[in-house]
Order: structure tokens, then C-alpha cells, then sequence
């Protein structure tokens, strides 16, 4: 009768440990750094802060602009503001006077 030995070997028990490990580096890595990992929220929050600021200058622009407006609209119309208009679209002025532009001032 023939009879196997087999020698004990060290390594099987570190086969599903090692699977388990590598496993887990996978998806932790995907989990932090992938495109709904935690980074990407970080990324999201501040383009989502870049973007609102860039909207409430848009939003004060337009204020500033839909203000102008009104002052063109009749029943309210201003004839310095109406002069003015026409004249900065125009490129006009008379012959002696003396026209100084000015920059906006900022708030």
C-alpha cells in the first residue's frame, strides 16, 4: 500500500488574506479617488462654491443693468440718461463742450 505524504506548506494560509487584501485596496481606492469617491465630492463642493460666487456677480450685473433700463422706459424717462446714451452710442458731442468720462467706481 502506497502511502502520500504531504508537507505542511505555510502559504495556503495566507492565499485569502492576501485575496481579501487586495480586495479591499481595490475598492478602497475606487471608493476615495474614483467618480463618486469621496475626493470627487471635495472637487464638486468646490466647484459648486465657484460657480455660486460667479452667480451672484452675474446677478448684480444684471441688477445694475435692469436698473439703467427702467430709467430708459417711459413715463420715467431721463433725459440726462437718454442724452447720455445717445451720445456714448453715437460718439457725439457739440463743438464746445467738454465731455469727461469717467470709470464706474466699484463697490
Amino acid at each position: 500500500m502506497w502511502t502520500r505524504q504531504r508537507k505542511r506548506r505555510r502559504t495556503g494560509r495566507l492565499i485569502v488574506p492576501a485575496i481579501a487584501a487586495l480586495f479591499l485596496s481595490y475598492f478602497g481606492f475606487h471608493a476615495y479617488h474614483g467618480d463618486y469617491g469621496i475626493y470627487a465630492k471635495y472637487r464638486l463642493e468646490a466647484r459648486t462654491a465657484e460657480l455660486e460666487s460667479e452667480l451672484a456677480a452675474l446677478r448684480a450685473t444684471r441688477a445694475e443693468l435692469e436698473h439703467r433700463v427702467r430709467l430708459l422706459h417711459d413715463g420715467t424717462l431721463e433725459k440726462d440718461m437718454l442724452d447720455e446714451q445717445a451720445r456714448r452710442a453715437l460718439n457725439l458731442a457739440h463743438e464746445r463742450e467738454v465731455v469727461i468720462f469717467r470709470t464706474r467706481e466699484q463697490p
